[in-house]
């Protein structure tokens, strides 16, 4: 447990250092804490902060910075999180509309990296025990094509033609996607296949095969529609100092972002949160994303959590500033897609 003294004096270091950019040294810390303490007396205290693995030096001579541990015992206790300000809420609320659903993922990332200045992700929605489709809908375009309309679980509308041996009346059509959306809009592909085997035998053999064509079809499009990763904003992380002098190490994160099956897996951590989840870089065995922070949150649709919205920058960012930007945009988010 960390004294008072301390726990001021290491909220002082890391804000100072986020500002500055530069270790801190004690007559900073004398004159930004507030705290009535000599300069002597302040050198005890970070020599005890390093010693507990809160702050380190990089020479002898330098002040102190943050370390990934100082980092997170600051997250976690001592950070004041800055409200938004009324044009930066608007600005999210204009910006993120519902008319389409991967637009809107692709907006978000956007506006992410824009607000911050930072790499925007977004997890695009995870496919919640298989479901097929939420709506589906028939459109006939000749004897024996027919247009499926299917809106998949997280809201996007895709098309596929269906080849028939039979020709369908507009009234079948009706009749089909009647009885689909009724019975089988948002069940599993197992629960559809299950259901039908008992209803088949009593549906007409023609409208039996169109109704198993649409099921598979509507498949596919979940299949084709998998869990991605969207990203925007790549190239601010070449003006942030902290990254930009060690290009090794930067080549190394751009490769993480092209294969995005690792970034997943730490994203996915998120998943199982019910609010702001904050990654600090030196907590991983990833060795790329020493320097590196993530901040996410989950966002829902109907009440479900179905992906993550996140922003990647350097481990010296703002994150009272940059966590509330996170947060309200899952929210207004998960808003837009129920």
């Amino acid at each position: 447990m960390l004294s008072e003294r301390e726990k001021i004096l290491l909220k002082t270091l890391v804000e100072q250092y986020i500002h500055e950019g530069q270790p801190v040294g004690s007559r900073s810390l004398a004159k930004f804490s507030g705290l009535d303490l000599s300069s002597a007396t302040i050198r005890n205290v970070m020599a005890d902060l390093e010693e507990m693995g809160y702050v380190a030096s990089p020479h002898t001579s330098a002040g102190r910075m943050p370390t990934a541990l100082g980092y997170r015992f600051f997250v976690d206790t001592l950070l004041v999180v800055q409200a938004l300000d009324i044009e930066q809420i608007t600005l999210l609320e204009n910006q993120l509309h519902p008319n389409n659903p991967l637009r809107l993922l692709d907006a978000t990332s956007r506006l992410l990296s824009e607000l911050t200045q930072f790499v925007g992700v977004v997890v695009t929605p995870k496919r919640v025990g298989g479901v097929v489709f939420r709506h589906i809908e028939f459109l006939p375009l000749s004897d024996k094509r027919i247009l499926l309309i299917l809106v998949t679980p997280d809201g996007d509308v895709q098309n596929r033609i269906i080849m028939t041996e039979t020709a369908y009346s507009q009234s079948d059509l009706i009749e089909a996607g009647n009885f689909l959306n009724q019975h089988y809009a948002g069940c599993t592909l197992e629960e559809i296949h299950t259901g039908l085997q008992s209803e088949l035998t009593q549906l007409r053999q023609n409208m039996a095969d169109l109704m198993s064509a649409a099921i598979e079809m509507s498949n596919d499009a979940l299949q084709e529609s998998s869990e991605t990763v969207v990203i925007a904003g790549e190239h601010r992380l070449f003006d942030v100092h902290d990254l930009s002098d060690n290009l090794s190490s930067l080549k190394q994160l751009f490769e993480l972002f092209e294969r995005k099956s690792k970034l997943l897996q730490l994203l996915e951590l998120s998943h199982q949160a019910r609010g702001v989840k904050i990654f600090i870089g030196g907590e991983s065995d990833e060795t790329v994303l020493e320097e590196i922070s993530m901040i996410t949150a989950p966002y829902a649709m109907d009440g479900k959590i179905v992906g993550t919205v996140g922003v990647i920058g350097p481990r010296r960012m703002a994150y009272d500033r940059i966590i509330p930007i996170v947060d309200i945009t899952a929210r207004l988010l998960s808003s837009n897609l129920s």
